[in-house]
């Protein structure tokens, strides 16, 4: 069955204004309102059969609309942003926080898997002691004991303190 090109013509022509201008409250341009519209129009053409037999074809094209906007926003090129002026120099990366943050994985990558876990679900996460606790299966006491062995291995090993001195603290 051929699609009907007069109906759809008749149709575009009597909404093009009024999508155009819920385009533009959508996104606030009207270059972007006009492409919006294009968009979403191709894509009524090709649904146009089913559409027109619709009861309320408008709601199909508005939300039709409202995709293409939200489709068009998610595009990578939408999260760029114009400055005014060009900084004279690049931005270089911090060097020594990147530094540190590879050093203080490594150094979580050395410690026990439960130890691990704690120090993971207590500070990343941000869980209670109890939710931890709930999480690992094991009692609040534990998680607490857990968490200050690990942050004291990791603090040894950042400041570097050799295994001698740790045991001699240990003992007393």
């Amino acid at each position: 069955m051929p699609v009907d090109i007069e109906g759809y013509r008749e149709y575009v022509g009597a909404r093009l204004e009024p999508l155009r201008r819920t385009a533009y409250l959508l996104c606030g341009d009207w270059h972007t309102a006009d492409d919006l519209v294009s968009t979403a129009l191709v894509k009524l053409l090709r649904h146009w059969r089913r559409v027109s037999a619709m009861d309320s074809p408008d709601a199909y094209v508005r939300r039709t609309l409202l995709r293409v906007w939200l489709d068009e926003r998610r595009r990578p090129w939408r999260r760029e942003s114009a400055w005014a002026e060009v900084p004279d120099t690049a931005v270089r990366a911090d060097t020594d926080c990147t530094a540190e943050r590879l050093a203080i994985l490594a150094l979580l990558a050395e410690l026990p898997p439960r130890r691990r876990a704690v120090l993971v679900l207590r500070y990343f996460c941000d869980l209670s002691v109890e939710e931890t606790a709930r999480e690992l299966g094991c009692s609040p006491g534990t998680v607490k004991s857990q968490a200050a062995r690990a942050i004291d291995a990791l603090r040894d090993r950042l400041l570097g303190v050799p295994a001698t001195i740790r045991e001699a603290r240990t003992d007393e």
